[in-house]
């Protein structure tokens, strides 16, 4: 038994890898042609946009492991199966069980391998992808998002803060302070130009207006610069340069407390964390799912039809994935159950048809 998984583990890690290097070159490619567009804007050469590709790599081959899972695991069982060297293992008395368990053996440390490098280095890699193509574009001062038209609200204390944009350096635009009092009246309206953070839980404000509300009526003042105390910190605002799919697992948490302590919605950042989660199991699920397929195809078409299967099942596991995530955010559905019913319909399924083929 331990000969045979060896063989199979074997086999489908060199059919993994071999279709994992072809999918990240072709991605690759297809970024740098689209980066293409940008060469001789400002400083952005050649060169900065062959970094920049290259530092989207973790990303993409984040992205790209599970398909290359499933695709390398149909070829290599699909290949067994049509030299009937499987049939062979069957013979001997090996089970679908057993093979089953060959392929878990492999798939959990590359699931473990998965996670880490989507947690450790992926949403590194991809900030300072951004941070070095707006650097070379000139574009340090450019809008990279806004939460919502009026911008980015959070609550801290008995104060509401908005900011009406975060710029690629992680620069402050348009910071505005409600301060209310216990019975919850409108005591000061600080607002600033821009702030930039120095450290310590302190931001620098710049350009402020400071107004205080009492019964007797309003006092404005102004003022070049003004120490703010905050909550926040730059960590939170990555959300404005990666999607909340691509950042860091303490990231995406420390961003739920936030909003979620000023009563705001959190369920895309939940459901993003959970994807974080299951999305490395997503692996292990991939190369379970190619065992019942391949054993289909032991006498159907050849090398296309198996890639053929292979996508078409990692399309539709991916955009059930999508469809859930987003429909979990526009209903308000509860994220795990949103970021964990794909993966359990398909490990249902692939339980299913394994039985079904073990009966026959």
């Amino acid at each position: 038994m331990k000969t045979l998984t060896r063989y199979i583990g074997r086999e489908v890690l060199s059919s993994i890898l071999l279709l994992f290097r072809a999918l990240v070159i072709l991605f690759a490619f297809f970024d740098l042609i689209h980066e293409l567009g940008d060469v001789g804007r400002g400083g952005y050469t050649i060169s900065a946009a062959l970094l920049f590709v290259g530092l989207q790599l973790p990303s993409r081959m984040y992205e790209l492991f599970p398909v290359a899972s499933l695709l390398g695991t149909l070829f290599a069982l699909a290949q067994l199966v049509s030299s009937s060297e499987y049939t062979v293992m069957r013979v001997s008395g090996a089970s679908l069980l057993q093979v089953g368990w060959s392929l878990v053996r492999i798939g959990i440390p590359l699931s473990i391998v998965t996670f880490l490098a989507g947690e450790f280095v992926a949403p590194q890699a991809a900030l300072l992808s951004r941070s070095v193509r707006a650097q070379a574009l000139g574009d340090t001062t450019r809008v990279v998002a806004q939460q919502f038209r009026s911008g980015f609200w959070f609550k801290q204390d008995q104060t509401f803060v908005n900011i009406r944009s975060v710029l690629a350096d992680l620069t402050l635009v348009g910071i505005s302070i409600y301060e209310f009092d216990d019975d919850f009246r409108l005591r000061t309206v600080r607002t600033a130009d821009a702030g930039n953070f120095a450290g310590n839980g302190q931001w620098h404000l710049k350009a402020v207006r400071n107004t205080e509300i009492a019964l007797t009526g309003t006092k404005t003042t102004q003022a070049d610069t003004f120490t703010w105390d905050s909550v926040l910190r730059p960590s939170l605002l990555t959300v404005y340069q990666v999607a909340p799919e691509k950042l860091e697992l303490n990231t995406l948490w420390e961003n739920m407390q936030l909003l979620g302590a000023g009563t705001q919605k959190t369920t895309r950042f939940e459901i993003a964390f959970w994807n974080k989660i299951f999305y490395p199991a997503a692996v292990l699920v991939m190369m379970i799912v190619a065992l019942p397929f391949s054993y289909f195809q032991r006498r159907q078409g050849g090398v296309g039809l198996r890639i053929f299967t292979g996508t078409m099942l990692g399309l539709s596991f991916f955009l059930t994935g999508r469809l859930f995530s987003n429909l979990g955010v526009l209903n308000d559905w509860p994220a795990l159950f949103s970021a964990a019913f794909p993966l359990v319909v398909f490990i249902a399924m692939t339980v299913a048809m394994l039985w079904w083929l073990e009966r026959r």
